[in-house]
């Protein structure tokens, strides 16, 4: 597969074009997104136009050969670790597509990891163009909670999309304006950008999606247990804490980013809303019977020291709750003497014991997630396992009214 754009030298693309590829209506072997490599060839001559970009500059990237159930390629992979723009091409088919959601994810993990490590990554790399327009309730929650003003490109743009504009020949105009306005967008927003390079991965199938499943996906739930500087147990650094247990950033100085938010972060990519809060008496996930919504819990296990916060696990632990995962992350920088590692250890097994046995629920053992990097991994694993147990779960709500029999298969009628 050769993806348009990518020429010799080692430069980033300035943007990634991302869209949802229509299936061919008939035999006739046209290719029915020809429209779309239209789009993307003005918006390269444009920025070349735009900007001083040598001849055989990556200016884009468009999959041009991926067809409908096809794999990722190597090709299509580094060019998302590499661009500097990721511009989703919306319709109403691009948010079913489980191919774009992997993308929009993929690229959104690049922005995360960059503001937790405190870089200077703009929040709107991500420029969202109409193909067609779509209606706020068929948009992902990603979409809804990315604000962008189409009709700064033209409010026909706005109501037509480029489809509109392309195919109906009095709008000509309105196009070549549109595509100006979103090639100078992107032009002024790589300039601004100052993003790393994203890690180029291999096994994109595994890779969740920014669109969640065809269900709507509940609420989720996160909870910290995490100490204070105030309330610090001898012999512990106060570097990781705050004032609030909220601000417990273990991966401190590595990261800039409580870890509570970094996860928030990374779990809204997967199309949830989240609710995050401190795990105490009155969190939602302590409450007894059935899941409202699958959780995490973020514990340090310095907080374990406290016979208040035991208590709180012990409660977590007391019934069996697999929609709720555990996490124990610490930095491997995190060095602590031997005979008080022994005991965080000890004392850690003890509360969480319950928390090790098979369908208890995902928890992650102390010492496995050790740098940001990690814990993103491991953070994805812990949130399908608890939404997993959490559809296993629910309260499931019968159709009103008496039970019915079934239909009985009767012969005919021999009279």
């Amino acid at each position: 597969m050769q993806g348009a754009g990518l020429a010799r030298g080692g430069s980033s693309p300035y943007f990634f074009l991302s869209y949802a590829h229509t299936p061919s209506h008939d035999s006739s072997g046209g290719d029915p997104d020809v429209w779309v490599k239209k789009l993307y060839d003005g918006l390269c001559e444009h920025i070349m136009g735009l900007t001083d970009l040598p001849r055989g500059a990556k200016v884009g990237f468009l999959d041009e050969k991926m067809s409908v159930g096809t794999e990722w390629t190597d090709e299509l992979s580094m060019n998302l670790a590499r661009c500097k723009v990721f511009v989703p091409l919306y319709s109403p088919r691009y948010f079913t597509s489980r191919q774009c959601g992997r993308e929009w994810w993929v690229f959104s993990q690049r922005q995360i990891t960059q503001r937790a490590r405190g870089g200077p990554a703009r929040k709107n790399t991500i420029i969202p163009a109409l193909w067609v327009p779509v209606e706020p309730a068929q948009m992902p929650q990603v979409a809804s909670d990315l604000q962008f003003n189409h009709a700064a490109f033209g409010q026909d743009y706005a109501d037509e999309g480029f489809y509109g504009l392309i195919k109906l020949r009095y709008f000509r105009d309105e196009y070549e304006r549109a595509v100006y306005r979103l090639a100078k967008e992107i032009v002024r927003v790589a300039g601004e950008a100052s993003l790393e390079e994203g890690k180029i991965s291999k096994e994109y199938e595994s890779l969740p999606a920014a669109f969640g499943s065809d269900e709507r996906p509940p609420e989720f739930d996160i909870s910290v247990l995490a100490c204070t500087r105030s309330e610090l147990p001898q012999g512990r650094e106060p570097d990781y804490y705050g004032d609030q247990p909220h601000d417990w950033n273990p991966y401190h100085p590595e990261s800039a980013m409580p870890l509570g938010d970094h996860a928030a972060e990374l779990v809204r990519t997967r199309n949830y809303k989240v609710n995050i809060g401190v795990l105490d008496e009155s969190a939602r996930m302590l409450n007894e019977g059935r899941p409202k919504a699958p959780g995490l819990v973020l514990l340090d296990r310095w907080a374990l020291e406290s016979h208040r916060n035991r208590e709180l696990v012990g409660r977590l632990c007391g019934e069996q709750r697999p929609w709720i995962s555990v996490m124990t992350p610490r930095h491997k920088d995190d060095v602590v003497t031997p005979e008080r590692e022994r005991e965080l250890d000890e004392l850690t097994h003890r509360t969480l014991v319950s928390r090790m046995t098979d369908r208890a629920g995902h928890y992650s053992a102390n010492g496995s997630i050790r740098d940001p990097d990690s814990f993103g991994n491991e953070l994805h694993r812990a949130v399908a396992s608890a939404v997993h147990y959490y559809w296993e779960n629910v309260e499931t709500y019968p159709p009103e009214g008496p039970p019915s029999e079934p239909p009985r298969l009767r012969g005919p009628d021999l009279g």
